[in-house]
């Protein structure tokens, strides 16, 4: 085997590792994530997973870096060129939506971010840094677009960006417990309904 070929096909196992990482983390949390688990899951060795990450902590982490490129993937990168202001500020709230709808298969149990936020919110290291670290960049990105459209007239010039960030934040948090916890059908439509107030003004 070439080392080109090697180099691809060790790639392409720790895709699947993390994917299938990303996946049992959403419902049993990432202390739930067991190295012995994944090798089951995937008919690996606990010695061939643990060859890609080294720690259940390395791995921890890979799955949050994998978690975080899905969500900009899903609910940045298609509305990132939408006209700034409450144009974008809306469509983002919308693809946000859709995130948490339809990603069950990639996140079964819910966002990961929600998931590991509650599990870890108490805790220090570096799987706790991570965690705040990827929640306080999304809501400056949120505080960021609300600021823009009160820039373009679209909201009232008093409005606290980062108070409507933190009332917004709140809503998706919301919508993440009602789909996953209370299987509520009409948790988007209350979801738009509690956006339409907040970005109101």
């Amino acid at each position: 085997m070439s080392p080109r070929k090697s180099a691809v096909e060790a790639r392409h196992t720790r895709e699947r590792i993390v994917a299938r990482g990303m996946a049992i983390a959403s419902v049993d949390g990432l202390e739930g994530l067991t190295i012995g688990q994944l090798a089951a899951d995937l008919g690996m060795s606990k010695a061939g997973v643990l060859g890609h990450f080294g720690t259940k902590q390395a791995l921890q982490l890979a799955a949050l870096r994998a978690a975080s490129e899905v969500f900009t993937r899903t609910v940045w990168r298609p509305v990132e060129h939408v006209e700034p202001g409450l144009p974008r500020l809306r469509a983002l709230c919308g693809t946000w939506s859709e995130y948490l709808e339809a990603e069950r298969d990639t996140f079964p149990g819910g966002c990961l971010f929600t998931t590991a936020a509650i599990e870890f919110d108490a805790r220090g290291g570096p799987v706790r840094d991570t965690v705040a670290r990827l929640f306080t960049a999304w809501r400056r990105r949120l505080a960021t677009e609300v600021r823009t459209a009160v820039e373009h007239g679209d909201l009232p010039a008093g409005t606290d960006p980062d108070q409507v960030a933190f009332e917004i934040f709140g809503v998706f948090l919301a919508l993440n417990q009602e789909i996953h916890l209370f299987g509520a059908p009409d948790a988007v439509a209350r979801t738009r309904r509690a956006l339409d107030r907040v970005l109101a003004g």
